[in-house]
């Protein structure tokens, strides 16, 4: 998988000590000819070749609005830049450099126009700064809509090897004022250079075990370590970068948690040496070529999340090469050490609560999924002696006595020791799919394969059609699944098992955000050092046969050190099996996280997200992610048209206002009586923070402020598609729209076990349904007119909810009794 020739390594070499430019001059471009001007994105139409592809995208503050061959938007603030900033209004691109190479920026020019009240003026930012400062002033904008006024800004940046994304804010006369990129030929122009690496420093700098003798090293210093360091000492013990490492006189480099190291390039371990990074530490190289010398002793500390039974799963990722599965893990069971293969899994047919009866066809010649592999022959058993590959994922548990004789009764957490050279470059991971059910998720199963964490966004990026505007569609669907087991095995549950987990447990990551799976734990976009997670292959990919109706992607999925972060809290997660650092939706948007809980243990999240580049249907996987098997309790959001139940749902940025209605599904398997809870996880974003979250019960007809509090409730086994409605104000949800309330329906006792239902305002009754207090449906009539009498013989209890459908699709919920 590692792709560390000799030649490569030799190219670099050469390259370095040459210091060969690049690029000098236009090292990006944007060129809008031929847009609408009301694209949620558009790519780059030329770039250095040393560059990743560019595309820039608007602020959550902006609105798209079409003019042909612009970039346009409406909505700038008014007044100043501050306001700008304030409110998102700006638009946003990122130059980003591949490993190995480094960019400088001396000038951004800029096309502008704008209409007759549109931009006064615009600023740029950098995030460098975090975007606090504007780069070279702020550039006023003539007013004359028939004119292209070019804006050029001395950037005068320095040389960097990262990502840099920049921000053009703006003002205008008037919110309803337009304005956009437009010109003749390029309409946004980068001037630059593009270089290789330069070669480390002539002088290094020493740490004896008590001082550096040249000082901390940057990027660009070889340092050596010749004393024993530990980065949580403090003083002139902390986090470092160096351009090349060697570790050496019998030394220890320990990397503690919630500390780094980085180095551009080589990494020298003597023998007797070491280095030693702890459970949320990292250690991250920048250059895939690198080839590291390691004689002396390298290992890479884990830790489980907290554990309540010795049979919860972990999945796994070595990140360390020669990692032997039995030392690494070696408080596994023997017989619970799996990988996952992704050409066996096919779902086809469905049971019901594991009952071993499958059903394949749902009438209308289709398959049946439960996300149960139909033959059970997906995760494959390893012997303990297996090599653990870079890129792969395991699963496997604790043995019964190693969790039992731990201290503690509940939530326990357990080290676990990688011991061998670190892995670094780029690896590639074959993925595969079976075409013999084209509606099942194609699974496969891949992990982490360095010593620090991996942005989710830039892996996804790399490996999956997340991203706008692609023409070649990627091998992965843009979503990954973490596992996070909380409920228990139950013998109701799907599976090939007795006993079977919830496959409803996992977390999400996608486009729009992340959800939170069993634990409760909401992940954040980075992926740690050490951690298994699942993805799916998209259909779509191209592909070729492998074996019978099994495809094996034509493109492999991608590791590589550009993905790597350092942060001081990047590594600080870990899944068994804080919030987001996104490159995808850069742009502030509204986002909603709604908690369904219970007094017996229920947890289940949903994510609404607005973000540019999705619809209000079903995009797919990357920004509308459904639950695996909504098999258990749980809480989805619906989109019309589609009978998916979404986990997470991506909306359109520009659809968000207080007459939006968001619906949601709840289903209960819980057979004894529960207390359920609906809550506000979290919220971002200008417009969810300034309006309050109003929920809806329509059995019970009322209108709960789930911004004051939480909302309780109770109910019967069953899904339920139509009971809950989430709006931004209370009209939204509000029956007065269509001069309904519960007195406009008219519920009469009758002789003989006859209830009459009487409707006024020229409405006709289409359905009845009657239900008990628990929501447990008792009677289901039809009708047509606005009187309809209808026999109830069999009530249990004198006090019934009827639930009234009405010609014109409102609904009336309404209590009532009978004698």
């Amino acid at each position: 998988m590692k792709k560390n020739t000799l030649k490569k390594s030799l190219t670099f070499f050469i390259m370095l000590f040459c210091a060969v430019n690049f690029g000098f001059g236009q090292i990006l471009t944007f060129d809008f000819a031929g847009l609408a001007g009301n694209e949620f994105s558009a790519n780059s139409n030329s770039n250095n070749i040393y560059l990743e592809p560019s595309s820039i995208t608007r602020g959550a503050g902006l609105n798209r609005v079409a003019k042909m061959d612009r970039f346009n938007a409406t909505g700038w603030a008014s007044t100043s830049i501050a306001n700008a900033v304030t409110g998102n209004d700006y638009m946003e691109f990122t130059i980003s450099p591949i490993s190995g190479y480094q960019f400088g920026i001396t000038t951004m020019i800029f096309n502008i126009q704008r209409s007759a009240s549109g931009l006064s003026a615009i600023a740029l930012r950098s995030s460098i700064d975090g975007y606090a400062a504007n780069i070279d002033g702020v550039k006023a904008i003539i007013d004359n809509e028939r004119v292209t006024e070019v804006i050029t800004f001395t950037v005068n940046q320095a040389i960097s090897a990262t990502a840099v994304t920049y921000r053009v804010y703006g003002y205008a006369e008037a919110g309803t004022g337009t304005g956009g990129f437009e010109g003749t030929g390029n309409d946004i122009i980068v001037n630059g250079s593009v270089s290789a690496l330069p070669p480390c420093g002539v002088t290094a700098t020493t740490w004896d075990g008590t001082s550096w003798n040249n000082g901390l090293p940057n990027i660009s210093t070889p340092a050596i370590i010749s004393g024993d360091y530990y980065t949580s000492s403090g003083g002139n013990q902390i986090s470092f970068s160096a351009c090349t490492l060697t570790v050496t006189n019998n030394a220890s480099l320990n990397i503690d948690n919630n500390d780094y190291i980085e180095v551009a390039n080589e990494l020298t371990v003597d023998a007797g040496s070491s280095i030693y990074v702890e459970p949320y530490g990292a250690f991250v190289q920048n250059n895939d070529a690198s080839i590291n010398s390691i004689s002396g002793n390298i290992s890479v500390s884990k830790e489980t999340a907290p554990m309540n039974t010795w049979y919860e799963y972990t999945y796994w990722s070595s990140p360390v090469a020669g990692a032997e599965f039995q030392v690494a893990l070696d408080r596994s069971p023997v017989d619970r050490r799996f990988k996952f293969n992704g050409q066996n899994f096919l779902d086809h047919c469905a049971e019901t609560g594991n009952n071993n009866i499958l059903i394949c066809d749902d009438g209308f010649g289709n398959g049946i999924q439960d996300n149960i592999d139909d033959d059970n022959n997906d995760w494959v058993w390893l012997p303990g002696n297996t090599i653990m590959q870079p890129g792969i994922g395991y699963a496997t548990t604790l043995t019964e006595f190693a969790y039992n004789i731990a201290p503690g009764t509940s939530n326990k957490k357990f080290r676990f020791t990688f011991v061998g050279p670190f892995n670094n470059g780029e690896y590639t991971v074959p993925i595969y799919r079976n075409d013999s059910e084209p509606n099942d998720y194609n699974w496969n199963f891949i992990g982490n394969p360095y010593p620090s964490a991996i942005d989710a966004d830039l892996f996804l990026a790399a490996n999956s059609n997340i991203a706008t505007d692609i023409s070649t569609p990627k091998s992965l669907n843009g979503a990954i699944f973490l596992w996070s087991q909380s409920t228990p095995p139950s013998n109701t549950t799907n599976g090939n098992q007795g006993l079977n987990f919830s496959s409803d447990d996992y977390a999400i990551i996608n486009a729009v955000g992340e959800s939170a799976g069993g634990d409760g734990v909401t992940p954040n976009r980075l992926i740690p050092s050490g951690q298994g997670f699942l993805v799916s292959m998209s259909n779509a990919a191209p592909a070729s046969v492998f074996s019978g109706d099994v495809y094996k992607a034509t493109n492999d999925v991608v590791f590589n050190n550009s993905m790597r972060v350092k942060g001081a809290t990047d590594n600080s997660q870990f899944f068994k099996n804080t919030k987001t650092k996104g490159r995808l939706n850069t742009a502030v948007t509204n986002k909603l996280w709604i908690n369904l809980t219970s007094d017996n243990g229920v947890f289940n999240q949903i994510l609404v997200g607005y973000v540019n580049g999705a619809t209000n249907g079903d995009d797919g996987v990357s920004y509308d992610t459904h639950k695996y098997s909504a098999k258990g309790t749980i809480l989805y959001s619906i989109i019309e048209g589609s009978t998916k139940k979404f986990a997470i749902q991506g909306k359109d940025a520009n659809s968000i206002n207080e007459n939006e209605v968001i619906k949601l599904g709840f289903k209960s398997s819980i057979k004894v009586a529960t207390l359920f809870k609906l809550s506000i996880a979290q919220l971002e974003g200008n417009f969810l923070n300034s309006n309050n979250i109003y929920l809806k019960d329509n059995l019970l007809n009322k209108v709960h402020n789930l911004s004051a509090s939480d909302y309780t409730f109770t109910s019967a086994v069953g899904e339920f598609n139509n009971r809950f409605e989430m709006a931004f104000s209370n009209q939204a949800l509000s029956l007065e729209e269509v001069l309904l309330s519960k007195h406009s329906l008219k519920i009469v006792e009758l002789e003989n076990d006859n209830v009459q239902f009487n409707t006024s305002n020229n409405l006709s009754i289409k359905s009845v349904h009657i239900l008990d207090l628990l929501g447990r449906p008792l009677y289901h009539f039809t009708g047509n007119s606005a009187s309809e009498t209808y026999k109830l013989s069999n009530l249990k209890s004198s006090v019934f909810i009827a639930k009234v459908e009405l010609s014109n699709g409102g609904v009336i919920t309404k209590k009532a009794f009978k004698k």
